[in-house]
């Protein structure tokens, strides 16, 4: 059995204008200092990793890895979830997802999805000249407009965007395969893949692909009211990528589930800080230890309230404090008394 990795913290919610936050090396040095072992580095607009280069030149992948590891601190995944979204983009946010991509592609769904595309080729390849085993990212989203079945939906439609995207995808899964990497789906609201049921749907479309496996974040489920824990024990196998996040959920006489348009920090849902919302981490640390998950433990700084800093200056304690060091041996060996057949078959009566 496996230890978890970590602490890991994702960078992307970090990475900004002023020192530390501007540079890689800033950024790791910062992420070192708090306790924090390893990095997830997101791949868009940030700016800190040039995928094409890294792509093509092992040294440079290899010069990024060294950068890290003079601040303590490696690589756990590379992140493209604004890319992914933009493999399957629905019309109706043709607008808004544009700003996730490079001006002389923006105005052109067609040549956006191309980009998007290849930029999952490109981290395929990286993630490869890196040495890691995962990659994260979003699936992106054709159906979810009609997500709630009013008006009727009509038959057919929802089995048609799953197939149209395992179309899309299974190409890049093909591509993470070659590179011996895991493309990690975070199950999310807002993309087609957002709980179990869809992503049993999206791998009945892509043949079970074996490299179509999960990011979990226990966050989405506590805001989709699923349960976090049974949803571990179902589909364990395929969990390839864990980030820490927390949350609560209070609905009120106002207020559920869709959260009535409301800004986040009044939202009978939303996301806090580590230790601040109804996450039984506890729980889920312990059965990601049953199921030896093999990856890092991560986390996604998102909280309606704390400041950032603060929030990730107390999230390596936490995850470290929920880190369980596999024990390689039973509680009670001291007592085993040795293999004897003759003797198992005397006490069975035999």
């Amino acid at each position: 059995m496996k230890t978890i990795k970590g602490p890991g913290i994702f960078l992307a919610q970090f990475a900004g204008d002023t020192p530390p936050f501007d540079t890689v090396g800033g950024l790791a040095g910062w992420a070192s200092s708090l306790g924090y072992q390893g990095v997830q580095v997101p791949t868009g607009p940030s700016g800190l990793l040039d995928l094409e280069k890294a792509a093509e030149s092992v040294d440079y992948a290899q010069e990024f890895a060294g950068i890290l590891a003079e601040k303590g601190v490696v690589v756990t995944e590379l992140s493209t979830h604004l890319q992914g979204q933009l493999v399957a983009v629905h019309p109706a946010y043709d607008a808004l997802f544009d700003g996730f991509a490079p001006p002389e592609v923006r105005g052109n769904g067609t040549a956006r999805r191309e980009w998007a595309v290849n930029q999952l080729m490109l981290a395929a390849r990286v993630s490869r000249n890196l040495g890691l085993t995962a990659h994260a990212t979003f699936s992106g989203a054709l159906a979810w407009p009609y997500m709630y079945p009013w008006p009727q939906r009509p038959a057919g439609l929802v089995e048609e965007a799953f197939a149209e995207l395992g179309r899309r995808w299974r190409p890049i899964l093909d591509a993470f395969d070659a590179a011996g990497v895991d493309l990690c789906f975070e199950l999310h609201p807002g993309e087609d893949l957002f709980d179990g049921a869809t992503f049993e749907r999206f791998l009945d479309g892509v043949d079970h692909h074996p490299r179509a496996t999960i990011l979990y974040d226990p966050s989405h489920f506590v805001l989709q009211q699923l349960d976090y824990l049974a949803f571990i024990d179902r589909y364990h196998s395929r969990i390839r990528a864990f980030h820490v996040k927390d949350a609560e959920f209070r609905p009120d006489g106002r207020a559920g589930v869709y959260g009535g348009y409301l800004p986040w920090v009044e939202r009978p849902g939303r996301f806090r800080s580590l230790g601040d919302g109804q996450v039984d981490f506890g729980a889920i640390f312990a059965k990601l230890a049953q199921y030896d998950y093999p990856g890092w433990a991560v986390l996604e700084w998102e909280c309606a309230l704390k400041h950032p800093e603060d929030g990730a200056q107390e999230g390596a304690p936490f995850i470290r404090d929920h880190i369980i060091r596999v024990t390689e041996r039973a509680f009670d060996d001291f007592a085993a008394s040795g293999v004897d057949t003759a003797r198992n078959r005397a006490l069975l009566g035999l």
